[in-house]
């Protein structure tokens, strides 16, 4: 029987601060070691005085050595990293100039970052890690399952490197794309080069055949996957990403009922797009099944509680992110699921490092579990009064503290500062291990012309609070800069399904006035003439699934890579946006 969340401690003992202090001291030395003799830790300016530390000590000593890391390494951006990064994508790119630039070897694939601003994706190296390590839940992309798993993967990617060997007579292939894909490839071992062999193959577990992965078009990946998936009725488990792409599927499910009804009756593959090659082994998977259609029929498209039980008697789980900007859709998700089917998080972590899994025995949507497997993560106090922010230890933390993670990983960064802020829950009675809560983006808020700032969580907050009994349930939302009257104040943009409440023109005022509440800063704006409420417009059906298409196709990643950002800085993607408002509440 799992312990209650009462039994998270608030503190830790002096045995269990030992525990937490030798775990992250061998972990640390499994890959920093290896990692210091690195093209990057030998030549970035920025380790140059770790480097003279460690040759006056002498590298041997893993006391010094450690003492070396803490006392001489720097917090570290993305910005001394980017010269190196660079060399993989020059062309001709030589193994001699990129082997071992990080960690030992060559990168299995690069991961690149969610796309939540207007600038290009950050891409980070990701190395093959020890095989004790592969079959780890850090890892995993698919949840095991006794049933089949409704998870589409798409393995689209945004280019393939060639690195070329050093006898001249061979390369190596380097696939850039979302952390996701590369972890599906890496742990099945499926390379670009032989992609079109495996157009047969059907991964037992899963509702969508390999070929669905291979689609390019976002209306026909989504469409097709629907369609399998609505003819297996043994899901057991429902994984998305993000829950608000899964609310995106559920519109296409929706739009395209007696289209997806009609050819599972009659086994047809539909014409979405232009398939290509990849028609054929579709047909050959999907035989006609009249008696499945003949049940959907009578439960009928997306729209009564408890949906997706009637669909699949056997679902129990559902898994993604319903955190940040993904709230919003939350009651959405609840909806369709209906009270039975138990939801968590993926976990916590990015393209970077993944840094901690659910905590089952707390709220396994909102707490996680700091985990020394891909990286070790310390910490900065993001209340500190110090002039220069100290780098804390997993056993340093404070429950109740706000602080930033600093990751130094497998995969070769060293004190990389994420941006974001979490608070400690407290500890892992079991072993030490600091439980968190992710709350926003340290840069995440928007810095309007009164010189205020709300966070991330706290815009979120305000307008997921009094949504669903004023407005309806939010597909999605964003928030610009509304300067059309002065001061400029926070503009959210709202999509909504279904009827529009009655109390739709509460809403504004409720969202102002737990602004007020949450955030000082601007409750004194308000006060003193700088700032003024906020305004909420409504756009029309179906805008951020096609502003996940656009972004997807632009950058040429899996549309699970996308995500809507909480605040919006993309002056084009705006103006877009603006014009498919349809109404301010």
């Amino acid at each position: 029987m799992s312990r209650p969340e009462t039994d998270i401690l608030n503190s830790l003992s002096a045995e269990l601060c030992q525990q937490v202090k030798d775990h992250v001291d061998q972990t640390l030395l499994e890959f920093i070691r290896p990692n210091s003799t690195s093209q990057f830790a030998q030549r970035a300016p920025e380790l140059e005085n770790f480097r003279q530390a460690i040759a006056q000590s002498g590298s041997k000593d893993d006391i010094d050595f450690l003492r070396g890391f803490r006392e001489f390494i720097p917090t570290t951006n993305y910005e001394p990293y980017r010269p190196f990064i660079a060399k993989f994508f020059a062309t001709p790119c030589k193994e001699a100039d990129v082997k071992n630039m990080f960690a030992p070897g060559l990168p299995y694939f690069f991961a690149m970052s969610s796309m939540t601003s207007g600038g290009e994706p950050k891409t980070f190296p990701r190395y093959r890690p020890p095989p004790y390590l592969l079959k780890h839940r850090l890892y995993l992309v698919l949840p095991p399952s006794e049933g089949t798993t409704l998870s589409p993967s798409s393995l689209k990617y945004q280019q393939v490197l060639k690195i070329e060997s050093e006898d001249g007579q061979s390369s190596k292939d380097v696939t850039v794309c979302s952390l996701s894909v590369g972890f599906l490839r890496m742990e099945k071992n499926w390379d670009v080069e032989h992609d079109k062999d495996r157009l047969d193959l059907w991964v037992p577990g899963q509702t969508d055949p390999y070929a669905i992965s291979l689609v390019n078009s976002y209306r026909a990946y989504f469409v097709l996957n629907a369609l399998f998936a609505l003819a297996d009725r043994r899901v057991t488990i429902i994984r998305f990403f993000f829950a608000n792409v899964f609310v995106n599927f559920l519109q296409y499910v929706e739009d395209e009922w007696p289209l997806l009804v009609d050819c599972i009756e009659k086994g047809i593959i539909p014409d979405v797009e232009d398939l290509g090659h990849l028609r054929a082994p579709l047909e050959k998977h999907f035989p006609p099944n009249p008696l499945r259609a003949a049940e959907l029929r009578e439960i009928g498209p997306p729209g009564i509680q408890g949906w997706a039980v009637r669909v699949w008697p056997d679902l129990i789980e559902f898994i993604g992110i319903t955190g940040g900007p993904a709230a919003a859709s939350v009651p959405k998700v609840t909806h369709i699921l209906g009270p039975s089917v138990h939801i968590q998080s993926s976990g916590y972590g990015g393209s970077e490092c993944s840094v901690a899994p659910p905590y089952h025995k707390g709220n396994p949507n909102t707490d996680f579990k700091v985990l020394f497997g891909d990286g070790v993560t310390e910490f900065l106090d993001v209340h500190s009064g110090e002039p220069s922010e100290r780098v804390l230890s997993a056993w340093e933390l404070v429950t109740g503290g706000h602080y930033e993670p600093v990751l130094t990983t497998r995969n070769g960064l060293w004190r990389y500062r994420l941006g974001d802020v979490v608070a400690v829950k407290g500890f892992d009675p079991d072993d030490g291990l600091p439980i968190i809560n992710y709350l926003h983006r340290r840069d995440g808020s928007l810095g309007l012309a009164f010189g205020i700032t709300c966070t991330e969580s706290q815009l979120t907050n305000a307008i997921v609070s009094v949504v669903e009994r004023c407005i309806g349930q939010i597909v999605d939302f964003t928030i610009v800069g509304d300067e059309r009257e002065t001061p400029i104040t926070y503009g959210y943009l709202v999509e909504v399904v279904g009827e529009i409440g009655k109390d739709a023109r509460m809403v504004t005022q409720q969202t102002f006035e737990d602004l007020m509440a949450a955030n000082h800063e601007y409750r004194v704006a308000f006060w003193q003439g700088r700032s003024r409420k906020p305004t909420i417009r409504l756009v029309e059906k179906g805008t951020f699934s096609e502003y996940r298409r656009q972004k997807s196709e632009k950058a040429n990643v899996s549309i699970g890579q996308v995500k809507v950002p909480v605040v919006l800085s993309d002056p084009t993607f705006k103006e877009w946006l603006l014009k498919r408002v349809i109404m301010e509440l």
